[in-house]
């Protein structure tokens, strides 16, 4: 149960942009799984996910045609990346990769909360006055 909640709750933060196979490995490590495991789970949650969270962007046109054909063409060879070299690195790699990349992502999106959040503070607001 506490792995359904958790991965449905990753999954809501995916459709703001945070990945889901790096919190998904976390998850299934810190449940006693074997972290093998989290690649089908993860793989299973984005099938049933990615139909249902992208009705909303198409209607509403939200999303740039470019990036989407960039990471379309990108995928491709990511995919034989992934099946014919990353599949076949050490776990232990693996794992340290996640965790780098999980380290950088949380840097960087803390980065630009903290730097956003200096800009709006720094301005003043439209049309108040003082």
């Amino acid at each position: 149960m506490i792995a359904i909640v958790v991965n449905f709750m990753l999954g809501a933060l995916m459709t703001l942009g945070i990945g889901l196979y790096a919190p998904c490995m976390i998850l299934v490590s810190l449940l006693g799984m074997n972290p093998k495991a989290a690649f089908p789970i993860m793989m299973g949650s984005c099938a049933f996910l990615m139909p249902v969270g992208s009705i909303r962007f198409i209607r509403e046109q939200s999303y740039s045609l470019r990036a989407a054909l960039g990471l379309l063409v990108g995928g491709i060879p990511g995919v034989l990346l992934a099946a014919y070299i990353i599949k076949e690195l050490p776990l232990d790699t693996v794992r340290w990769l996640v965790i780098a990349v999980v380290i950088y992502t949380s840097v960087s999106m803390l980065w630009s909360a903290f730097s956003d959040r200096a800009t709006a503070t720094a301005e003043p607001a439209v049309g108040v006055r003082l």
